[in-house]
């Protein structure tokens, strides 16, 4: 399993983010990215802390640890230049926080975040299907996330996505240690979708095509 989008207690994750990498690494995990909620007010103290706690794991665990942040609820007219400071800063994988059905993000972000650049578009709900095509031409992955409260949108979102062959992956958007899942139960859960076994495959391996 990889995942790519997961929250410490450096935003409203529970756990240290060394203790968040130990628990996906005995859960089986290979990769991790460490994406912590992220505006004007944190980005530039968040983002450092987590690349030096990475970059010390990295030296002594086998699990792989990766720099990240989610930029979250802000002006869409802002979003490019918090994903270029972002990266700037040492984040490797840069998620922003798509428009989902469960939240009051402003509308245009989705499309504010795909022009940006960022790596991963989450949860991002009842995207519009320009969209899905620009996300493809930009080299964005959208994200079909396992946490319950983005769950109504993902069938949408996947057969959108594999109509216009846009890159696709599972994260587990992790706030507490019962979020981790192993891969046998990503498989699962994409089968439960509707998903056919030649797409589980492609889409399993696209987080190792990102990083």
């Amino acid at each position: 399993m990889i995942d790519l989008h997961t929250h410490s207690l450096l935003s409203d994750g529970c756990l240290l983010p060394s203790e968040l990498v130990r628990r996906a690494e005995v859960k089986g995990y290979k990769a991790i990215a460490i994406t912590d909620h992220a505006d004007f007010s944190n980005i530039d103290f968040i983002i450092p802390r987590i690349v030096k706690t990475c970059k010390m794991l990295n030296k002594y665990w086998k699990i792989k640890s990766i720099p990240g942040v989610e930029i979250t609820h802000v002006p869409p007219e802002c979003i490019k230049d918090l994903v270029r400071f972002a990266r700037r800063k040492g984040a490797k994988i840069v998620v922003g926080h798509g428009e989902t059905v469960s939240e009051p993000v402003i509308p245009g972000t989705n499309r504010a975040f795909i022009e940006a650049g960022v790596s991963i578009l989450a949860h991002p709900g009842k995207i519009k299907e320009r969209d899905v095509r620009l996300a493809k031409s930009k080299g964005v992955f959208l994200e079909i996330t396992t946490r319950k409260s983005h769950l109504k949108t993902n069938r949408r979102l996947i057969r959108l996505a594999l109509k216009h062959n846009a890159p696709i992956l599972v994260n587990t958007d992790t706030h507490a240690p019962g979020d981790l899942i192993s891969s046998r139960k990503r498989d699962k859960f994409l089968t439960s979708l509707g998903v056919k076994k030649k797409d589980v495959r492609k889409i399993a391996e696209n987080p190792r095509r990102l990083i």
